[in-house]
């Protein structure tokens, strides 16, 4: 009776899971699903972590306001300065837009 082929293990690159694949079929013959470890060491640090998690969605929430208000400002020069270039260079063509890439 022939000696069956060892088994190849591989890691994978997405779950980091452990693959042992057959080399005569290249089939996956068994796999080990990788352990991750705790993300919190205890409750304590846990509970210190959501604690500031509502400070931090406040301040996310607070920026984003902020960059809203200015955001037609920041349009509007935009579209001044680039009617200013278009007025002082007439013969060049229009800059390229991203559906023009295709």
């Amino acid at each position: 009776m022939a000696k069956a082929p060892e088994l190849i293990q591989v890691a994978c690159p997405c779950c980091e899971a452990e693959l042992f694949i057959d080399p005569v079929t290249h089939a996956v013959i068994r796999y080990k699903e990788h352990v991750k470890p705790r993300s919190m060491a205890d409750i304590e640090t846990a509970v210190q972590h959501f604690k500031g998690e509502a400070g931090r969605r406040e301040d996310a929430f607070k920026k984003s306001v902020e960059q809203h208000k200015t955001h037609s400002d920041v349009l509007s020069k935009k579209f001044d300065e680039m009617l200013r270039l278009a007025k002082e260079n007439p013969n060049e063509p229009p800059p390229k837009r991203d559906i023009d890439f295709d």
